[in-house]
């Protein structure tokens, strides 16, 4: 039994990811799993939980079984940890036994020839709360159909808030970043329309990455506006994972492409940049299904980790490719410096291609680690920061790429005197030393 209370702690915490907070409708179909959560939600002290379960059904129709030990609870991250303890030691043999937890109704108070419970729940206690279904009877399968509805209301008791409490404020933060990403879209069309004699289609490739970034931050607004008003996403949630999915695939194909130097470097892509690019687009195709089973299921579902996994993998393997044609461009810059005797131009480029292998492992690695740092030890009031924090992030990304590679009409890696070229080709001897 053990492992599997261990197993649903590490769901709680792939739930900081997750959060969806909505109305949420869970199918259950013959799972004998011990536990299984169904939501999770950050209430205020005006917190509720509507809960109403239908078509259920046992696998085992026997009158006397201990219904029990069969319901739904909620809990926090650390109370749950203490069940654990409670369990290991033998203090209760049961999750819904515990008194740290807080029980919603067990399978008990169904009445003969019923199939059907429902309950509306006050939550005064403001914290982190996950909605857990408990079975604790061994070799026993569960259906059901779970309809969950979690809010807060305003001080007048009057106004219902679906998002949950620490990313309420999400919406006005998404329409902020959509609009400053239109002005740098505006800034980028201007600069491009300046320097239209120096514009290559990587340019025209950059904008449409921004375009895209902004109609995806619109798109999130909305939906999360929606949310936080009705409960449901009313068909923003789909435009959301279409640009989404359009938005990834742009932006790293256009990271590969940079990294080659396409378009300002050289007009064709070599048979190996290609091949990249063949592992990076079906490994985003893949990771966006997998990022929507992820949202639209929930950790109820019986794939829903392992699904959690592949988006990890592909995630991983799509950001250590990216990297390879930048560190193709500047060992082929190294090689070009000893041959063509153009050490200060070559020494500019090679100085910026390694200032953007830098910047793309910062923005990549440290980026994630520094939001899920975040997620995991900010408080639910402020789990707003971690969206922030990245999004900012991505933004800087996007500044230093379009200054770095900007179009300019007199590129100075060209224009050099005998002096610096002297200087450069001395620069140069000391490049063996460095290692990627």
């Amino acid at each position: 039994m053990a492992p599997r209370f261990l197993l649903f702690s590490l769901v709680i915490s792939l739930l900081l990811s997750l959060s969806l907070a909505e109305i949420h409708f869970s199918e259950i179909r013959s799972d004998d799993r011990q536990i299984i959560p169904i939501d999770e939600f950050g209430f205020t002290h005006f917190g509720r939980l509507e809960l109403n379960v239908t078509n259920i059904r046992l696998s085992n129709p026997n009158p006397d079984l201990d219904r029990s030990k069969i319901g739904f609870f909620l809990c926090t991250r650390d109370s749950w940890l203490h069940v654990i303890n409670q369990l290991e030691d033998g203090e209760v043999a049961c999750a819904l036994q515990s008194d740290l937890i807080k029980p919603v109704f067990t399978f008990n108070d169904l009445k003969k020839d019923q199939n059907s419970l429902s309950k509306m729940v006050t939550q005064n206690d403001a914290d982190q709360f996950t909605l857990v279904f408990a079975n604790c009877l061994t070799s026993l399968k569960v259906s059901m159909d779970v309809k969950s509805v979690m809010y807060n209301l305003d001080r007048g008791g009057k106004v219902r808030d679906y998002l949950s409490a620490g990313k309420t404020i999400l919406p006005r933060v998404y329409y902020l970043l959509s609009l400053i990403y239109l002005g740098l879209v505006c800034v980028w069309i201007y600069v491009l329309y300046r320097k239209r004699l120096t514009v290559y289609r990587i340019h025209f490739f950059m904008l449409a990455v921004a375009i895209l970034k902004t109609v995806n931050l619109l798109c999130e607004a909305e939906d999360k506006s929606y949310i936080k008003r009705t409960g449901y996403a009313h068909g923003w949630d789909v435009l959301f994972y279409i640009f989404s999915f359009l938005k990834g695939i742009t932006l790293f194909t256009l990271i590969v492409l940079i990294g080659t130097g396409w378009s300002f470097l050289k007009p064709y892509l070599q048979d190996k940049e290609k091949k990249v690019l063949m592992i990076v687009i079906p490994l985003q195709v893949v990771a966006n299904i997998a990022q929507v089973v992820i949202d639209e299921t929930g950790p109820y579902g019986q794939d829903w980790i392992t699904w959690k996994q592949v988006f990890l993998l592909v995630d991983v393997v799509c950001c250590c490719a990216v990297l390879f044609p930048i560190v193709w461009s500047i060992k082929n810059l190294r090689e070009a410096a000893r041959t063509d005797g153009k050490a200060a131009v070559n020494l500019m480029k090679l100085t910026l291609f390694r200032q953007y292998y830098i910047v793309v492992i910062c923005y990549i690695y440290f980026t994630r680690v520094v939001v899920y740092a975040l997620e995991t030890i900010t408080s639910y009031k402020y789990l707003w920061t971690s969206v922030v924090a990245g999004e900012l992030a991505t933004l800087a990304f996007y500044v230093f790429t379009g200054y770095k590679f900007r179009p300019e009409a007199h590129n100075p890696y060209f224009v050099v005197d005998d002096d610096e070229e002297e200087a450069a080709a001395e620069a140069l001897k000391l490049e063996d030393e460095f290692e990627l």
